[in-house]
């Protein structure tokens, strides 16, 4: 009970951020942020209906493949998160803008929609348009990240902005908050786990593997090797590090063995004990 309760809070107060973020910072400087959001903003200039209530009304038919592709639970969090995205943006809007300068708009209102947006995933909902849409892509797609699929879909709402606004400069805007949306949503999803994969190829392979255990308080992983040329069997050790701990493992194999073969490569996603868990990533 209590980590539902907790849950449906941490929605909420995302969600509240995610309207603060097209209300105060976004819609105020004539910026399409993209997704059904940005339909939004863009449709409520033609239309007498407020952003918020044309979220809403956009998002019937994708909660509704909401219920036949990922069932109840879900759908009623994505219809709770949705809900309450459209009272924030609703509210908010009665406000003042908190910038009338069109790139702080772009830079703060994109990073508050992309938190919200972003924390809601984590929390096992969505916050509903594109990010359903998304939802049924990465199951066909699970090599693409969820902020690519965003900025691809994206460049259809600008087009459309550009086409409505007729301001160039809008444009330019609005693609800079769907650039930083997209990138502070892979952060708040993927996380800045980024990490360098040390392979190291050395006779004093056991000396070095006890030194990188106790001082740098890393796993290792040995793996059998043969040399092609030699015909002589190796160990090699294979180990993952944090960017800021690589050096140390470097020093080590430098001060036991100066002439080992070591390649030091970028590992951007982890998953495991110590990094990111298998289970901590809804989309």
């Amino acid at each position: 009970m209590g980590k539902g309760i907790k849950r449906i809070l941490l929605i909420t107060v995302s969600c509240i951020i995610y309207g603060m973020g097209v209300s105060s910072f976004v819609e105020p400087n004539h910026l399409a942020p993209g997704g059904f959001t940005g339909l939004a903003v863009i449709l409520s200039r033609l239309l007498p209906v407020e952003t918020g209530n044309l979220y809403l009304l956009m998002n019937i038919p994708v909660i509704i493949l909401s219920g036949i592709k990922f069932g109840t639970k879900f759908t009623a969090s994505t219809l709770y998160a949705i809900v309450i995205v459209t009272l924030s943006t609703n509210v908010f809007s009665e406000f003042p803008e908190a910038t009338a300068e069109p790139l702080l708009g772009a830079v703060f209102g994109g990073t508050m929609i992309a938190f919200g947006m972003g924390m809601v995933f984590r929390l096992g909902a969505t916050t509903g348009g594109i990010d359903i849409i998304i939802k049924c892509l990465r199951i066909k797609f699970p090599h693409l990240r969820t902020g690519t699929l965003i900025l691809i879909l994206d460049g259809i709402i600008i087009t459309l902005s550009g086409l409505v606004f007729g301001n160039l400069d809008s444009v330019l805007f609005s693609i800079l908050a769907i650039v930083t949306t997209s990138y502070i949503l892979d952060i708040v999803l993927y996380g800045r786990d980024e990490a360098k994969l040390i392979y190291i190829i050395s006779d004093e392979y056991q000396v070095i593997t006890n030194r990188i255990l106790k001082e740098v308080g890393v796993g290792i992983t040995h793996l059998e090797g043969s040399g092609a040329y030699a015909k002589k069997e190796k160990n090699v050790i294979m180990c993952v590090v944090r960017k800021q701990a690589a050096h140390k493992v470097e020093e080590v194999v430098r001060q036991e063995d100066a002439k080992a073969f070591m390649i030091v490569g970028s590992a951007t996603e982890i998953y495991g004990e110590g990094y990111k868990s298998y289970f901590g990533e809804v989309l």
